[in-house]
């Protein structure tokens, strides 16, 4: 799934990680070397989900820092056979990816659907059960 797609899908966890690249942006602004100029115009720009989903697309690790701000933990591991699996908070997957990325991009959808549920309210969930 591209980053977009998540973002539209699981619209809790998107405001979340917007939320989260807009903090480190901010923080990233008090370094004085920055100029003013271009932190105004970064500032009435905003996030939005154009942007983030091609950080997400180019990067998906980028976003372990959120996920762990969320006690969501993921890890990689490398098989024997030079293939990489991972763990998602709890849930482990057999599957198995030729490339860490590959790995990651699977980790980050899950965890996406995770934090999205984490942040629905319980009277929703059970309805839709």
């Amino acid at each position: 799934m591209k980053g977009l797609e998540l973002l539209e899908s699981y619209p809790l966890a998107a405001k979340v990680v917007r939320d989260w690249f807009m903090s480190q942006m901010l923080e990233s602004f008090k370094d004085e070397t920055v100029p003013d100029g271009f932190k105004d115009y970064m500032l009435q720009q905003g996030i939005d989900n154009d942007k983030v989903s091609i950080l997400i697309d180019v990067n998906p690790r980028v976003l372990l820092d959120v996920f762990d701000e969320n006690k969501i933990f993921i890890e990689t591991t490398l098989y024997p056979d030079d293939t990489f699996t991972c763990k998602i908070g709890n849930q482990a997957t057999t599957n198995s990816w030729k490339t860490r990325r590959e790995a990651e991009i699977f980790a980050v959808e899950a965890a996406f659907e995770i934090l999205e549920k984490q942040l629905t309210p319980k009277e929703e969930i059970d309805e839709n059960e």
